[in-house]
């Protein structure tokens, strides 16, 4: 099977992996919102409108790492014509500092992003081909 990393267009790649977190995000919102809802002491109406906000919430923000990782690593490896842990790094540390840009706290934006950098590179070290 021909591998077709090199010759699929970066934003294609952006796009499934914003659909696939973004998919995985509603997932995590749909599990997360009605406990937090309980909590809160929200019902009805409320606990609906809250669960909805919340998948919507964790879609978004997971789809945009997924995006902003996949379209600056693809970026990344097409102008070092390498593919490495590198690249999987660089896209991890800028979609970290992305989701994290929302704080303006400057500590929170590098730990944020150092700690995606880390994950990313270390996920993509550990595929199998």
């Amino acid at each position: 099977m021909e591998d077709l990393e090199g010759i699929t267009p970066c934003s294609s790649l952006a796009v499934h992996s914003a659909i696939q977190l973004g998919a995985a995000g509603g997932i995590w919102g749909s599990c997360f919102g009605p406990h937090q809802a309980r909590q809160i002491g929200l019902t009805g109406t409320a606990h609906a409108c809250f669960v909805a906000k919340s998948i919507g919430k964790f879609s978004f923000q997971c789809g945009l790492v997924g995006g902003v990782c996949a379209l600056t690593r693809c970026g990344v490896q097409r102008y070092r014509r390498k593919n490495d842990w590198v690249n999987a790094f660089i896209g991890g540390a800028v979609a970290g500092a992305v989701i994290a840009s929302g704080t303006r706290n400057w500590r929170q934006m590098v730990g944020v992003a150092g700690l995606v950098a880390v994950c990313s590179a270390a996920a993509d070290y550990s595929k199998t081909f």
